[in-house]
């Protein structure tokens, strides 16, 4: 568990309070409009969601899937998650209702400080161009801009312009993963 000011940042379980909150912020269409997957449509898709996305991080120990809570009330509004790969992709979703409050950026930055001395190296970000709110969150978190790419997004089936940023936090700053350069034809810098 992690504390900040206002925030607990923990491990989902598979409790009543826990898969309520996933439901919420999954079934969401504003939430979820630029994640690669459509909004669940009940509560069994979000138990599923659980089960065949999130379980897997915890039970492989390949990476981390948290969930963004009140500290005063326990109650979730939000995730964090970080993937084990080799792209070590940071991802986050917030309910639409808490946008602009800072709480995603607050529970990333905590988040980063843990990696840190987890010893990881460096973290990736992407976020579709159309998404501007998530590219801000990436800047204030120090991550830099590297590239974008081109990739035919399943399974919405739908061409998407990525910006891939990165914060290397063993301050090597030569290192740019290039995974997504070297996985999507369509790739290029722009001057941001």
């Amino acid at each position: 568990m992690i504390e900040t000011a206002r925030l607990i940042i923990r491990k989902i379980e598979e409790a009543k309070l826990d898969m309520e909150a996933l439901y919420t912020i999954l079934s969401d269409k504003n939430v979820n409009k630029y994640l690669p997957w459509y909004p669940v449509r009940d509560r069994g898709e979000a138990r599923d969601f659980y089960k065949t996305r999130i379980e897997p991080y915890y039970q492989k120990e390949n990476g981390y899937y948290f969930l963004v809570c009140f500290k005063e009330s326990n109650n979730p509004v939000g995730y964090v998650t970080v993937s084990g790969s080799e792209s070590h992709d940071f991802g986050y979703g917030l309910l639409e209702e808490y946008w602009g409050q800072g709480l995603i950026t607050e529970a990333c930055v905590a988040i980063i400080q843990f990696l840190k001395a987890q010893e990881w190296s460096y973290i990736t970000a992407t976020h579709d161009i159309h998404n501007v709110g998530s590219g801000k969150v990436m800047e204030k978190l120090g991550m830099s801009y590297k590239y974008s790419y081109k990739e035919q997004w399943q399974p919405k089936d739908l061409k998407v312009t990525f910006r891939m940023y990165q914060l290397n936090l063993d301050h090597n700053q030569a290192r740019i993963f290039q995974g997504y350069w070297d996985n999507y034809p369509e790739h290029f810098i722009e001057n941001l």
